[in-house]
């Protein structure tokens, strides 16, 4: 009988949409987006309460979730465990023992400042409605969840992670290596290695600034043309090339905050 009191009562519906949000699509969503989120929750459209499928379908499918708003109200910071994610994701990761022997990552300086499984707190690594003194986002009077976890220590600590990782792979004895062959292949011509980067990390939407930015580095790494550049020393080349692209993405605003 509570969880049913519970269940119908007319609070939860925002309260789930808002999460919901806040987590797939922004930080800020505006009090109509998160009606119509309410509203799929209350009724899927044949009188069903609760149905999931519904719910979610409005969140990703509505027009605020599919236009970048002009003002910088759009989107989220894409929190620590998902850019590493998106990378193991992206680049095909697979264990080398078949067990995924993930080390610690809580230690801000030398991980994530987050461990799966084991937030601080029943409420999450961060609340829904945390603000960062002192900053824009609490002038503007918006909320940014994820910043409540980072700091000058988790920046770094990301930084030097993703560093490592791009380019050893990572948990204990570097257990969980990516595939970067493809990466490879197209190493030598820097705007078709950039294209692919652009798609399976930022679905996309690189800057022209970025993509200059990172263009100039790749650049920068001569590729030896003995053998077609697959040498011992052509090979390298190569691999430092796509090292370098993948770390500059995953280290740039872009890839960090989530449109």
């Amino acid at each position: 009988m509570a969880l049913d009191k519970l269940f119908n009562h007319p609070n939860v519906g925002p309260f789930i949409g808002r999460q919901l949000i806040q987590r797939l699509v922004t930080s800020n969503p505006s009090p109509s987006y998160v009606s119509r989120v309410a509203a799929a929750f209350n009724n899927n459209g044949s009188g069903v309460r609760g149905d999931m499928k519904a719910v979610l379908t409005a969140v990703l499918l509505d027009p605020e979730a599919r236009t970048q708003t002009v003002d910088g109200d759009s989107g989220k910071i894409r929190e620590p465990i998902l850019r590493l994610a998106g990378w193991m994701r992206a680049f095909n990761a697979r264990s080398t023992s078949g067990k995924f022997l993930m080390w610690s990552l809580e230690d801000p300086l030398t991980g994530l400042s987050q461990q799966p499984m084991r937030s601080p707190s029943v409420f999450n690594f961060y609340r829904p409605g945390y603000t960062p003194p002192n900053t824009s986002i609490a002038t503007a009077g918006k909320v940014s969840p994820e910043m409540q976890i980072t700091g000058e220590p988790s920046v770094i600590g990301y930084l030097n992670l993703i560093q490592a990782a791009v380019q050893s792979g990572i948990g204990e004895n570097h257990d969980i290596l990516p595939n970067y062959s493809a990466e490879i292949d197209m190493a030598a011509t820097p705007d078709r290695l950039l294209d692919r980067i652009n798609v399976l990390l930022l679905s996309g939407r690189m800057s022209p600034t970025l993509r200059g930015q990172i263009k100039n580095v790749l650049n920068s790494i001569a590729i030896p043309t003995a053998n077609n550049g697959y040498s011992a020393s052509g090979l390298a080349a190569r691999k430092n090339r796509v090292y370098a692209a993948i770390f500059l993405t995953m280290a740039s605003p872009e890839y960090i905050v989530e449109q």
